[in-house]
């Protein structure tokens, strides 16, 4: 039986070596949130026709892979590329040779569109075991995405978590091989977005100046709980936006990730005011200021837990990257309420500033 669908198709999946990496670096350069799957498929793959006979494809194989690695599916397409189904490399070598190709492949698979982004298909992957997926555009086969590929989408997805988190844009270019100029671009935005968020602390502080000037070792304890609450809030997003992306939490489980997060934020205050407590008597301030680092530190630590699970979420919903919220966004909003929280409640339990 003459192979005339595999002849004629193999030659021409074959790649150009530098069309991958050339559509990729486009899609960054326009803009990295944007990333389509068609800049990591691949056009080197094996296609068949349902017609083609076990013992046929058998024969050609040898002539057909390149390199080292096999495949593990050959796609099943007609002359218009028409994606009927998939063939199981394995599935072929055990088959009889008297058998068609279309006894044998699998119609039901998972595919995904070259117009969908990169984060779709991340959080798609995080569902599915597979080391080959078709791309398909109208039923019609555009691409692969093979192993490699599918490794490379997840590592540079990885990566712009990373760096949102840290609040930077993306790199596009390997850490090493990117200039000053660059970098300060990419930091610069953000450190003055950052910058303006933060003022409002200082407006906080001048609307308490009052309680300030009557308990100045009030001052003393601004940065450890500022800290405190920013750093809790820190790890509480970065646990969740990474349980996001793994699928394993959405805003149906809101209340579900606030329980859990309200008890865990319960026992951890206790823990952190206890030390508060204990490091304003080292520094001797009187037993009010002692009280009310105590309790300030409790309350911050509950409250940035609340926030930190809720913010994610709600950007998540509302189709915005929850990674954006960044480490430094976290402690920023914290810092202006955590201090509005000490303020208040050094109102309360210190006669001198009722």
């Amino acid at each position: 039986m003459k192979l005339t669908s595999l002849q004629k198709t193999a030659p021409s999946v074959v790649c150009p070596a530098n069309s991958h990496a050339e559509n990729f670096n486009e899609q960054q350069h326009n803009n990295f949130d944007e990333v389509k799957v068609s800049a990591y498929m691949s056009q080197s793959y094996i296609a068949v026709s349902m017609n083609d006979s076990v013992a046929a494809i058998k024969n050609n194989l040898a002539n057909i892979l390149t390199g080292d690695q096999i495949p593990t599916y050959l796609y099943v397409i007609d002359k218009d590329k028409y994606l009927n189904g998939l063939l199981l490399m394995k599935t072929l070598l055990t088959s009889s040779d008297e058998l068609l190709v279309s006894d044998i492949m699998r119609r039901d698979f998972f595919s995904v569109s070259p117009e969908q982004s990169r984060e779709e298909v991340f959080a798609l992957l995080n569902h599915c075991d597979v080391d080959s997926i078709p791309v398909v555009e109208f039923s019609k086969l555009k691409g692969v995405l093979r192993a490699q590929d599918i490794a490379e989408l997840i590592e540079d997805e990885n990566t712009q978590d990373a760096h949102l988190q840290g609040a930077t844009l993306p790199l596009e270019v390997p850490y090493m091989s990117t200039s000053p100029i660059t970098l300060w671009r990419k930091r610069v935005v953000w450190l003055l977005m950052l910058f303006v968020a933060e003022a409002y602390t200082g407006t906080v502080l001048k609307a308490f100046s009052d309680q300030l000037e009557s308990a100045i070792s009030l001052a003393f304890f601004i940065p450890l709980l500022i800290g405190t609450g920013g750093n809790s809030g820190t790890q509480i997003t970065s646990t969740l936006v990474r349980a996001m992306a793994l699928g394993e939490v959405s805003l149906r489980n809101l209340g579900a990730v606030l329980k859990k997060e309200i008890s865990t934020s319960f026992l951890v205050a206790l823990t952190i005011g206890c030390v508060g407590i204990f490091r304003a008597w080292i520094l001797d301030v009187g037993y009010q200021v002692t009280l009310v680092v105590g309790l300030t530190m409790m309350a911050i630590t509950v409250w940035s837990a609340i926030v930190s699970s809720i913010i994610p979420m709600v950007l998540k919903r509302l189709n915005i990257d929850p990674a954006i919220v960044s480490a430094p966004f976290i402690a920023t909003f914290i810092d202006g309420t955590g201090l509005i929280i000490y303020f208040e409640i050094a109102k309360l339990i210190m006669t001198d500033l009722a």
